[in-house]
């Protein structure tokens, strides 16, 4: 399906004047539409701007509650336990990882968790948010409530896609952001193509029935199948690792039945290491170079090349900063549509 190119000044004007329409301070509205553009910027269009239809309809439907902040229920020092308020993912992510950020340079570490949160989004983004802080960041997020998500062998969602991720800053280098669903591909990279009309890679989704297809329709129009998880046994058991950091280690909730709701909810354990107080700055910055060099040093493949975890983020980010941000016209016009609700013209 042909697609239209958008400058991404443009495309966040018009994504804030939503938001905002919707029932966010200007505040908000920048930040929501800011991320979501990022995603899109990053090549997530899977966590871009084709999510504001969602966030519009949940929030119209009072399950998803604008202006809300991070509720602290448990500060220690390196102990931090906050509540999301169900508040949009972008702001609570933010102001989380903030206070987070200030007691992990205080303490040399700290270990917090953030429960019943609207979509946070790309969790690279909160990684990022460390590393320019200086820290070591590891995330482990479960997802609620609609289970989307075989068990490997299983034929049904029992859970959902489950980030995972690792951000390391590197000295005079890019950083080092490992981040992916534990699910062979995101939920939203489904509906992406099916907005665009395209096949799914096989072994990738499973129908109703619980048999092989590569048709994105069955998880976007009911009656919903399920993603496969990545790596099979082991994707399926850092899923289940995700699902139990993140919805009952963290304190928030696991996903054991089966939600009707359109919301989006992200319970999120997060480690946050500042190497310079533990000592091993230094050694660190020294040791990963080494080892990013020797990585990278492998002889490629043929008309492949070797790259570390980021290095497609920032190279797509480049070309579409420079030549604008690709969007199906089937996901426009959702946005479109989304406009609509809230009183909002929007260019055609």
């Amino acid at each position: 399906m042909p697609e239209i190119l958008i400058a991404p000044d443009a495309l966040t004007s018009i994504v804030s004047k939503i938001i905002r329409a919707a029932g966010s301070n200007q505040r908000e509205a920048d930040l929501v539409a800011t991320n979501l553009v990022e995603a899109n910027l990053t090549g997530h269009d899977s966590h871009g701007a084709g999510m504001l239809p969602r966030y519009i309809e949940v929030a119209l439907a009072g399950d998803l509650k604008p202006n809300q902040h991070p509720t602290i229920e448990l500060d220690t020092g390196p102990l931090l336990r906050v509540n999301g308020n169900t508040g949009y993912g972008q702001v609570i992510g933010m102001e989380s990882m903030e206070l987070a950020i200030a007691r992990a340079r205080q303490h040399g570490v700290c270990l917090a968790s953030l429960t019943n949160c609207h979509h946070l989004g790309r969790i690279g983004h909160w990684a990022e948010q460390c590393i320019a802080a200086g820290l070591v960041s590891v995330h482990f997020v479960n997802v609620l409530p609609r289970p989307v998500v075989a068990p490997f062998a299983g034929r049904d969602g029992r859970f959902s896609t489950n980030p995972f991720c690792v951000g390391i800053p590197l000295k005079d280098q890019p950083p080092f952001i490992l981040d992916f669903a534990t699910s062979r591909i995101a939920a939203g990279k489904v509906r992406v193509a099916y907005n665009k009309g395209a096949l799914l890679q096989p072994d990738t989704l499973l129908d109703a029935a619980g048999d092989p297809t590569t048709d994105p329709r069955h998880l976007v129009v009911d009656p919903l199948g399920a993603l496969l998880p990545f790596g099979e046994h082991k994707g399926y058991g850092l899923a289940m690792a995700c699902e139990l950091m993140a919805g009952a280690v963290a304190g928030g909730k696991t996903l054991h039945e089966r939600g009707s709701r359109k919301q989006i909810i992200n319970n999120m354990l997060s480690i946050l290491i500042d190497p310079r107080i533990y000592g091993t700055q230094d050694i660190c910055a020294q040791q990963a170079a080494a080892f990013v060099a020797w990585v990278k040093a492998s002889p490629p493949r043929a008309n492949q090349e070797v790259l570390i975890a980021g290095d497609p983020e920032r190279r797509t980010k480049a070309q579409r900063s420079a030549h604008g941000i690709p969007i199906d016209k089937t996901t426009w016009s959702e946005i479109r549509a989304a406009a609509e609700r809230v009183n909002v013209t929007i260019p055609k």
